[in-house]
This record gives structure tokens, C-alpha cells and sequence, in this order.
């Protein structure tokens, strides 16, 4: 069966056709203005690409689904429920869903969640510490994100490793625009650092990640600003651009390199809490074979993953630094001696989208 994988993201969207056997045999990327892409153009590369037996989209708010689901009109309007969520996702996806559909009408879509793989979590990781009441009336919890993302890196950890012990225990890091950890245990997510949405957590590219709830509320009183404005905030003007005025990681890393002060707070302040967030992932594992980094900034800064590992000595991982500097995913970087592997893989989110609509669709293999 070929897939067509859709992966709508904010500033693009990403189309890509596997085989059954999962390998790659068509792709493309286009622009988008907030996900979206004029039917023409999609069209006109859809048209390019070979024709697809189903399709799969990449959807970053399930909710409390726990696997792929087929696409239709009532799990269109639970997911649009969802948007507010996620609002740099969740629209763009669902318009990208029904374009697409009405585009190749006889090939059955799937929604995988970015969610889904978190869905089990355990309750002391899932729970906030809110009041009762609130909890009864809405589903408030963690959800976690990326999971499509920690999924392949647990899968493709195994492989490397060719691991066949115990539990193999991994942090994995996806960092890119945005970015979170996920600590997983048998191929089975237990803690991860995103939350109700994907604000929480880490620093991210325009996202300020944990907060003190009690600032917002006093930004909130007095009329300093109003909602919108400090969704706005939060979502597209926080994280490495307030910081140090730029979203890209690579710009942060050669400022801070060449003296600038503002970059190298920014830098300063998104290592010390991914250091942090790490070792907080190991601690709910009880331990950690396995540090892997994927997504753009996982995979292409080797500055950003030295400065990250310098430390985490503690915890057993040491980082090969002629190893690091030349790695190309999919890669193990650690020193030879290190207790703890130190691994860079490729973000294939496909794959798992892929996986995912066979399985929906009860079919395996080609």
C-alpha cells in the first residue's frame, strides 16, 4: 500500500509517498502562511507525486485518543474542539485534511495524533494539581507532544543499539521550533516536558516553555494586557525571539559565538533548562541507557548537543567530540567508554504515519 504523508506545519507543508516496504519514493515542500497552501498548488504536487492508496495526516491534538483514527466528518469536529490547544497547528492540519480529500476523494485518510503516543502516561506524570472541580469538569491533564517524533527515535534507538536486554531506557530530545523530551521505557512513554499544550517545557524557538502561572495573572490584572495579547506573546514572540530577537538556533549559535551578549544569555537559558529537563527524564526512568537527539536543531547543531552534554556527565553520558562535530543522523556519538549511548537519529515522522494508517486501515506490509 503507498501512503501519502501529510505533515502541515506552520510555515510549510511537507508531503511525502512511501511503499509498503516504507521506503521514501516521492516527495515535496511547500510554502505555507499559517499551514495553509492554496488548492492549486497543492494540486499541482499532488499531481507530481505518485498516486497514493491512502492518506495520513499529521495531527498535533488528539486528545485522549491512544491510536490513528479514520478521518470523517464526526472526528473532524472533535479535533476542531481541540484547536485552541494548539492554535500554530491544529487548524492548518484539518485545512489541509479537507483539501486533500477533496483532491483524492477515493483514497482513505487517517489522522495520527502527535499525542497519541502519550496517552498512557502514568497518572503521576499526566496530572496537574489542580482543584478537584476543575479537574471533574474538563479534561484538563498533560497530553505531551512530538510524539510521532519519540516514537521513531524509540524504535530506531533499539535498532541502533540492537538492544536485547531489558527496558531500554531513553531521553529522547526533539529540538526544533518547537521542542520537548520524552522519557521512555520499553518503548513506552512515562514522563515528557510538554503539557495541556504545547507551550509547556522547555525553551523553544518562540515559546517560553514553563512559566510562573502567578506572572501571567499579573500581566493579566491592571490591564497590562489582554488575552490576545498575551496569547500572541507566548505563542510567536517568546522563547529564542525574546530572548535575543531570532528564532533560529543556527543565528543564536554563531552570535553567541562571536561575542553577543544577547545571544549568549538566550543560549545560557535554553541549555540550562534542556540540561535540567533531561536529567529530570532520567530520574523517571530510574536510570538511562540511551540520550538521543533528533528534530532540525537535535540533528544539525552539534555545538547546541556538546553544550547540552557537557552537563550530564553524572549521569553517564560524554559526548566523542570528533564524533559529534562530523555526525550525521542516524549516529552514535558518545565516547567509546561512556556508560550511557549518545545517539543523533533522523526525525521520521513518516514512518510513523505511515505505520500508523496501515494500521487503521488493517493492512500490513505492502
Amino acid at each position: 500500500m503507498r501512503v501519502l504523508v501529510v505533515n502541515a506545519g506552520s510555515s510549510s507543508l511537507k508531503l511525502r509517498v512511501l511503499d509498503g516496504g516504507e521506503v521514501l519514493i516521492g516527495g515535496c515542500d511547500l510554502p505555507a502562511e499559517a499551514g495553509r497552501v492554496e488548492e492549486r498548488v497543492l494540486r499541482d504536487a499532488l499531481a507530481r507525486l505518485p498516486a497514493p492508496d491512502a492518506v495520513g495526516h499529521r495531527v498535533v491534538h488528539g486528545g485522549g485518543r491512544a491510536a490513528p483514527a479514520r478521518i470523517g466528518p464526526e472526528l473532524v469536529r472533535e479535533l476542531a474542539t481541540l484547536a485552541a490547544l494548539a492554535p500554530l497547528h491544529q487548524p492548518a492540519a484539518l485545512a489541509i485534511a479537507d483539501a486533500v480529500g477533496r483532491l483524492l476523494p477515493e483514497a482513505p485518510a487517517v489522522a495520527c495524533f502527535d499525542t497519541a503516543f502519550h496517552a498512557r502516561l502514568p497518572p503521576a506524570a499526566a496530572t496537574y494539581a489542580l482543584p478537584r472541580g476543575w479537574r471533574a469538569r474538563w479534561p484538563l491533564r498533560r497530553y505531551g507532544f512530538h510524539g510521532l517524533s519519540h516514537a521513531h527515535v524509540s524504535r530506531r534507538a533499539a535498532e541502533m543499539l540492537g538492544w536485547a536486554g531489558g527496558e531500554l531506557r531513553i531521553v529522547s530530545c526533539h529540538l526544533g521550533a518547537g521542542a520537548s523530551l520524552c522519557a521512555i521505557a520499553g518503548g513506552r512513554s512515562v514522563d515528557t516536558t510538554m503539557g495541556f499544550t504545547p507551550v509547556e517545557g522547555l525553551v523553544m524557538a518562540t515559546r517560553p516553555g514553563d512559566v510562573d502561572p502567578g506572572l501571567l495573572l499579573w500581566l493579566l490584572r491592571g490591564g497590562r494586557l489582554d488575552l490576545d495579547a498575551l496569547e500572541d506573546g507566548l505563542v510567536h514572540d517568546s522563547g529564542l525571539m525574546g530572548l535575543c530577537g531570532t528564532a533560529d538556533m543556527r543565528a543564536v549559535l554563531e552570535r553567541a559565538g562571536a561575542g553577543d551578549a544577547e545571544a549568549r544569555l538566550a543560549l545560557d537559558v535554553y541549555v540550562r533548562r534542556l540540561r535540567a529537563g533531561i536529567a529530570a527524564m532520567a530520574t523517571a526512568l530510574g536510570g538511562l541507557d540511551a540520550l538521543v537527539f533528533t528534530g532540525g536543531a537535535g540533528e544539525r547543531a552539534p555545538a547546541l548537543r556538546e553544550r547540552a552534554c557537557a552537563g550530564l556527565g553524572l549521569l553517564g553520558v560524554r559526548l566523542d567530540r570528533r564524533r559529534n562535530a562530523v555526525a550525521a543522523a542516524d549516529a552514535d556519538i558518545g565516547a567509546d567508554a561512556a556508560p550511557v549511548r549518545t545517539l543523533v537519529v533522523a526525525a521520521r515522522e513518516d514512518l510513523e504515519i505511515a505505520r500508523g494508517v496501515r494500521s487503521a486501515l488493517g493492512v500490513s506490509g505492502r
